[in-house]
């Protein structure tokens, strides 16, 4: 038995439909990551920069230490 490759979307949607659908996620998109701009940086920062290359056991300083 094989799987449909994208089962959560419906299928035999008309050409305005699929445009209305891809409109509708991309504004939903813009408008979670403006809510969330602070957060989503904040993050972002910390991933950069998880250890140092050089000593990879050592955490950044400003590092939290626990998650």
């Amino acid at each position: 038995m094989s799987r449909r490759r994208h089962a959560g979307f419906p299928e035999g949607l008309s050409d305005e439909a699929a445009a209305a659908l891809c409109d509708f996620l991309f504004q939903l998109a813009t408008a979670c990551e403006s809510h969330y701009l602070v957060q989503l940086r904040r993050h972002h920062d910390r991933q950069r920069n998880l250890y140092d290359p050089e000593d990879p056991w050592r955490f950044p300083p400003n590092a939290p230490r626990s998650r």
